[in-house]
């Protein structure tokens, strides 16, 4: 699902590169924990994952495309047609209802407008399953901070994209609810076979998932910077 192979990045003015990856994967259906302190790269990781940012070299393959040979456009394209994303602040539309706000992948992407079959019947068992059903109407902004990460969830997962991608989607939540919500998390991505990348600094999570991974270890650039 994911491929990094020999991946380095270096923002502009920094006499060093940030990243240094030598190799990273992702495999289907794989809930992976990747993990790390603030400054340690993993915003910027993200950023190259989604095609946001090019890096000076090696590659980065998603779903066996190489994200470096599409232009800005089909980069864009590509990462609403494939990947779900829950933003640490969730990213949601105040001005719409819940349930539009759940739906927005599907007017990006008409890939994900045909594998979710019936958009608004997807959105809804979603909304259902996350016990949302009885604020479809509501602006999101009326919504607490937990039923807004729900609705970020519903509209990172309709039309079935194959990751899921969400950078600290927990930081807001107390311990209860964490569970909760990556519990929530695995059972609706295990119904649509997508796989988890999920960013945090809290090695709490890490015991729930397939795979966890500490990105100043597999970050050669972090090391380096040790070294200097």
């Amino acid at each position: 699902m994911i491929d990094i192979n020999d991946l380095q990045f270096t923002w502009p003015g920094n006499p060093r590169p940030t990243l240094n990856i030598p190799s990273f994967s992702l495999s289907q259906g794989e809930r992976l924990f990747l993990h790390g302190p603030s400054g340690s790269g993993k915003s910027t990781l993200l950023s190259l994952l989604t095609g946001i940012h090019l890096a000076q070299s090696g590659s980065i393959r998603i779903l066996g495309q190489n994200l470096a040979q599409l232009s800005g456009t089909k980069r864009d394209r590509f990462r609403a047609d494939h990947l779900g994303y829950v933003f640490q602040q969730f990213n949601l539309l105040s001005y719409l209802s819940v349930l539009d706000n759940v739906l927005l992948p599907c007017q990006f992407s008409q890939l994900r407008t045909q594998r979710a079959g019936n958009p608004k019947m997807q959105a809804l068992h979603l909304l259902d399953r996350l016990d949302l059903h009885r604020h479809l109407h509501q602006p999101v902004n009326a919504l607490s901070v937990g039923q807004q990460q729900r609705v970020a969830l519903a509209r990172a997962l309709i039309g079935a994209p194959e990751i899921l991608i969400a950078d600290e989607p927990t930081s807001a939540l107390d311990a209860e609810r964490r569970g909760a919500f990556i519990e929530l998390l695995f059972e609706c991505a295990a119904e649509h076979g997508t796989a988890i990348l999920l960013v945090s600094h809290d090695p709490q999570l890490a015991t729930q998932f397939d795979r966890s991974v500490n990105l100043p270890t597999l970050n050669h650039a972090a090391m380096e910077a040790e070294d200097v």
